[in-house]
Formats: C-alpha cells, structure tokens, sequence
C-alpha cells in the first residue's frame, strides 16, 4: 500500500509541478521572448505560438499524469475524507481549483490557435483564419489573462497539496477524526432516542 501511494504522489506531484511551472515559464519567458524578438506583431505571435504550440503534448500529458495520481489518491484516502474534520472541505477546494485551472488552460490553447492561425504565412492557414475571423487585439487580451491565471490556479493547487500534506499528521488525524465525531454525535444520540421511542 505505501509504495502505491508513493507511486500515486509522484504522478500527482510530477504533473502538477510540470503543469504550474511550464504555464509561468511561458507567460513569463516565452511571450517576453516573442515580445522582445518579433519585428511585428505576425513575428512575435508566430514565435509565441511555436513555442506553446511545442509545450502542449508535453503540458496535456502533464496534467494527465496529475489527474491520474489525484484520482489514485482521493480513492485512496476516501475514508479519511468521511472521518477526518477538514478534509472533505480543502478537496472539495482542490476539485473545484482543478476544473478551474483545467479549463483555463482549454481555453488559452484555443485563443493560441486562433492568434496562430491569424499571424501564419502559410496560405493553408490563412484560408482557415479567413473562414473564422477574430479579433486578434481582443483574442490576445483575452489570451494575456487566461495565461497568467493557469500558473495562479496551479499554484493554489500546490498551496492546498501542502495543507492536504498537514492534515496527514498521524496528531492532525486524531484531532480532526475527534471534531467529525464530536459533530455527528447529537445525531447518533437523536437517531438512537428515536429508534427507542418508536
């Protein structure tokens, strides 16, 4: 059992640290870069998008490494979950971190390939931009934002990984297994009357 869980951290960690840290790389260094490098806005956009465009398997198979020991691992853990005071509360933080960070970073790769195929020389490509026009000022805007808010979500995935971490401590599980039993037992005490009574 430890070495399963030791496998399933690994996913989880490996991908996440992959997912935040090549989300901030490339809205720091790869768009400064592009910023920096391209004669015009076709120029800095096609490097941009090169460079996202190389990440994005290795990103995809990143976050699926993750999901993968984030499921293995809440299936794990399901009974401290239950029992545990706390820790149904900072998942259920996590899950909704995780949809959010997934699809921000959905949508950052379909606001990339609309400014990719806008910015393009290839005649192919330009075909395609043509039978979906955008609006590149505003697609880049939008783009800027959803960006940077994938190394922000990502973070705070790796900030409630660190509390989950805590709540592990054999004295945190017994405190807060004390405060669930504490909690559900008017109702264990209610539910044993009534049944008396009836």
């Amino acid at each position: 059992m430890s070495e399963r869980n030791t496998v399933l951290r690994s996913l989880h960690d490996v991908g996440l640290a992959a997912w935040f840290g090549g989300s901030l790389m490339g809205a720091v260094g790869l768009n400064g870069a592009a910023k920096a490098q391209g004669k015009s806005w076709e120029e800095g956009a096609r490097i941009a998008s090169s460079g996202w465009a190389m990440w994005a398997p290795v990103g995809a198979a990143a976050i699926g490494v993750h999901l993968v020991g984030s499921s293995g691992l809440l299936a794990v853990n399901a009974p401290r979950v239950l029992t545990q005071q706390g820790v149904a509360a900072s998942t259920l933080a996590k899950t909704v971190l995780t949809g959010a960070a997934l699809a921000a970073t959905v949508y950052t790769r379909v606001l990339g390939k609309k400014i990719e195929l806008a910015s393009s020389g290839y005649p192919q490509d330009a075909e395609k931009a043509d039978r979906l026009p955008v609006d590149t000022g505003q697609a880049e805007r939008h783009l800027s934002y959803a960006q940077w808010s994938v190394p922000a979500l990502t973070c705070g995935l790796i900030i409630l990984n660190a509390l989950h971490g805590e709540q592990q401590r054999p004295a945190q599980q017994l405190y807060g297994m004390w405060r669930r039993a504490r909690t559900l037992a008017p109702y264990v005490v209610r539910s044993h009357h009534w049944h008396r009574t009836h």
